[in-house]
């Protein structure tokens, strides 16, 4: 009997850690559904934003191509002969070096052949004991004289203590053609500064685009909507907008392309196809069956995957340059339901006033007809759907099993 009650408590013992590790386990868990649920919300529901924060783009929002050019033969060749807009293209800090570089290096490298036909006439040996000779260039007996004096003569100073003579041909020669070739490199490094700052690269980042879009309803349609302003006084003329919509596409034949572009119109309220962009301007697409985003609902916007790189193309009143100002919305910026709260208003003295502070802010539509939409036609839109993508997937196995 004491052997059956030691093998009985033995066996207790066994069962009680056994329990207590599930226990550690499932506590364990738990704590990391408890941390799961700590995310975030956005409009009731998990903010996909921060959870596809790796999503590739192609356009930035702030309107700068994350497409990488990789693999190309002689792409240093192709950069060399284009060699203007190669410099134009460059950042500052390496423009600026560039320029430095450029006449550091020609001092020094005529210098350095200044010094070489002094050396070769004779000129370093000359000294007082030395019969009286006429040098390629007084005073300059080392390197640095001879530095010196493509420095001086490169930049015109003309300091008098170092100067050329009748004794050297080929020194004038040198001279004539340093002052030529350098003053093309000065002509071309000074054009590219100038074509650099007069880019309208900077008027275009002073266009300011909504950093989300909304779809609610305007003038009884179903509309996307995308807000702009322009941040300076000075107007800007002949403005154009457009969209491109792009997403994974696949063909009849069964070929997918990655990036498909789809041409996206956007309308404002103007009687002109040019609008005037003093004011901040709502720009509207609607949602009808000549859309490519006519298949978005409430249910399948979060779920799918596409980007609307939006374009203004305008020009500068004060210098008639044309410039472009870009950005793109994925599905995680584009709010349902929502519409933007109005920031023009009229000041007591009878002035319009845009308040900036609310630009970015949305709110709940109040089209209360919005929100009673027909159940029963998501659905059978939504069979519909994936009634047409089985036939796609049928087709494109029976084309691959005909091609075999």
């Amino acid at each position: 009997m004491s052997l059956f009650r030691a093998l009985k408590k033995t066996c207790s013992v066994i069962k009680k850690s056994l329990f207590s590790r599930e226990t550690t386990e499932a506590v364990r868990m738990e704590t990391t559904k408890i941390n799961m649920s700590r995310i975030p919300l956005v409009n009731g529901g998990i903010d996909t934003a921060m959870l596809k924060a790796h999503k590739p783009r192609v356009m930035s929002k702030s309107g700068h191509s994350n497409v990488r050019i990789d693999k190309v033969d002689g792409i240093y060749l192709l950069y060399l002969q284009d060699l203007w807009t190669t410099v134009i293209d460059m950042k500052w800090r390496y423009k600026l070096t560039l320029f430095a570089a450029t006449f550091i290096m020609t001092w020094f490298l005529f210098g350095v052949i200044y010094y070489a036909i002094a050396f070769l006439h004779g000129d370093l040996e000359m000294n007082k004991f030395t019969p009286k000779r006429e040098p390629c260039v007084k005073n300059v007996d080392s390197l640095t004289g001879a530095f010196l004096f493509s420095l001086e003569s490169q930049t015109t100073i003309g300091y008098g203590f170092r100067f050329i003579t009748e004794e050297c041909p080929h020194a004038i020669f040198l001279l004539v053609a340093q002052l030529v070739i350098t003053t093309l490199v000065e002509i071309f490094i000074t054009g590219t500064f100038l074509a650099k700052i007069a880019r309208p690269k900077k008027r275009a980042e002073t266009i300011k685009f909504s950093h989300c879009a909304v779809i609610t309803k305007h003038n009884g349609e179903l509309c996307l909507v995308i807000r702009v302003a322009n941040m300076r006084k000075s107007l800007l003329i002949q403005c154009q907008l457009s969209g491109k919509l792009l997403q994974t596409y696949e063909t009849k034949e069964g070929e997918r392309i990655l990036l498909n572009q789809a041409s996206v119109k956007f309308n404002v309220d103007s009687s002109s196809e040019s609008p005037f962009l003093i004011l901040p301007l709502t720009f509207y697409h609607i949602l009808d069956e000549s859309s490519p985003l006519r298949d978005l609902t409430p249910q399948n916007l979060k779920e799918k995957d596409f980007e609307l790189v939006v374009l203004l193309n305008a020009t500068v009143e004060s210098t008639s340059a044309v410039c472009q100002s870009r950005t793109s919305y994925i599905p995680e910026e584009i709010h349902w339901g929502y519409e933007f709260v109005p920031v023009v208003s009229l000041s007591p003295n009878g002035k319009y006033v845009a308040d900036f502070s609310q630009f970015e802010k949305i709110r709940r539509s109040t089209d209360s007809t919005f929100y009673s939409m027909d159940s029963e036609k998501q659905k059978l839109e939504e069979k519909y759907r994936q009634e047409d993508q089985r036939e796609r997937e049928l087709r494109t196995m029976l084309l691959q099993q005909s091609n075999v």
